[in-house]
């Protein structure tokens, strides 16, 4: 477990006295879901909040977020209002269902979650695929959202949450839906995260789960704080002790019970062979079948965390002004900045393309003409005079066009 230092940093959550209270038309409250809550996390902790359905949990995030107004109490993210701009981009969330476009694929949905950040193109796309790759669908990243399953849809989640390698990342029960497989891969994303100095808030059903990767943990009911502590903590028991060694026969294990009861005084309670957890059991028998080739319809098992997360690669990323600048740039001026060929100038609506004009009377042979080697005849001064105020009249050319000498002659008689 990591020490939390408290003394020098500012911390990323800090709540005191935090009620949120929901109330019907007129006023009249009528669910007290979190009741005078306190709550501190420390940067670089892995926090664990957690409690039974209706305890306020989800109520508590969503304050967090902005997303819900506190109703009274103190509520700091980063040191500032939840509701304050600047600390959005720190955070990356998770909620309880993935709420995701159906009729996109995979990796149309993560590069329009990085466009919201200003990403630009090539940041998207190399995260986009390094995501995809740790959460294990990169194989079928064609495929539209819609048609992924519920677990699925989550890995999805996950990578979109990551998508701005967030600082405080928020997990509303991120296994929901998951197979063993993707259980066990979001508590390696989790403790990887953590030991690279993220601040992460696990709410969580599954008690195993916030008991093996969060450092400490706020026990919930009613909208009330129970327990709060530490890992170590809150689980270790002081009224037994367990002791581990290499496999013993069964008269060997009768020897030590008996030496323990006999020697010391001490009540054996059970004496038994040890197990593995039904975790391990089965992410064996998978790894045997993958080893073996063994084809399968669904998510893969995923890839390493991905490489911005852990650090590596520089990447060029706009800051928070940068972003909001250039979500308010008119579109004109968005268009003008975007690096590429320069157009050709197109010349006035009043004046003629000369060059046009050039191509269109230029002395060149007919692409019709049946005599190899033959030249077509020059046009006469008249006949060039006459196509070429033909020309610019069609052009919208404002000089008249100069009458031919032919026609001054027809004029005269």
């Amino acid at each position: 477990m990591r020490p939390a230092d408290t003394t020098t940093r500012t911390p990323v959550v800090l709540a005191q006295g935090l009620t949120k209270v929901f109330s019907d038309f007129w006023m009249r409250a009528q669910v007290r879901a979190v009741d005078n809550l306190d709550l501190r996390i420390e940067p670089g902790q892995i926090f664990g909040l957690i409690g039974p359905n209706g305890s306020g949990k989800s109520t508590t995030i969503k304050m967090l977020l902005g997303l819900l107004h506190k109703t009274s109490g103190r509520l700091t993210v980063f040191g500032k209002p939840p509701s304050d701009i600047a600390v959005k981009k720190r955070i990356g969330y998770l909620p309880e269902e993935s709420y995701l476009y159906q009729f996109l694929n995979s990796r149309e949905t993560l590069n329009f979650y990085a466009k919201l950040f200003g990403y630009p193109r090539a940041i998207r796309n190399r995260r986009t695929e390094e995501l995809l790759r740790m959460v294990g669908l990169d194989a079928v990243a064609h495929r539209p959202v819609g048609q992924f399953s519920k677990g699925m849809q989550r890995r999805v989640g996950i990578a979109q949450a990551l998508i701005n390698d967030p600082e405080f990342l928020i997990l509303d029960e991120p296994t929901s839906g998951l197979d063993p497989i993707g259980i066990r891969q979001v508590k390696d994303l989790i403790l990887d995260l953590g030991k690279r100095g993220k601040t992460i808030l696990l709410s969580s059903h599954l008690l195993s789960e916030v008991e093996d990767v969060c450092d400490s943990m706020t026990i919930l009911y009613g909208g009330k704080k129970r327990a709060e502590g530490t890992r170590d903590q809150l689980l270790t028991a002081s009224d037994r002790t367990i002791i581990e060694t290499d496999a013993l026969d069964e008269q060997q294990a009768e020897a030590v019970a008996r030496f323990i009861e006999e020697r010391q005084g001490k009540r054996i309670v059970r004496v038994a062979p040890a197990r593995q957890s039904l975790e391990s059991l089965f992410m064996s028998i998978v790894e045997r079948a993958q080893a073996e080739r063994i084809s399968t319809s669904g998510a893969g098992r995923g890839g390493p965390t991905a490489a911005f997360l852990r650090g590596v690669g520089p990447e060029e990323e706009p800051s928070g002004e940068d972003v909001i600048a250039g979500l308010m740039r008119e579109p004109s001026a968005t268009a003008a900045a975007r690096p590429g060929p320069a157009a050709p100038s197109a010349p006035p609506r009043d004046q003629p393309d000369q060059s046009l004009l050039d191509s269109l009377v230029r002395e060149e042979p007919l692409p019709w003409s049946d005599q190899p080697g033959s030249q077509p005849a020059a046009p006469t001064k008249a006949q060039e005079e006459v196509d070429r105020s033909v020309l610019e009249s069609l052009l919208g050319s404002k000089e008249p066009p100069r009458p031919s000498d032919a026609d001054r002659g027809r004029r005269s008689e």
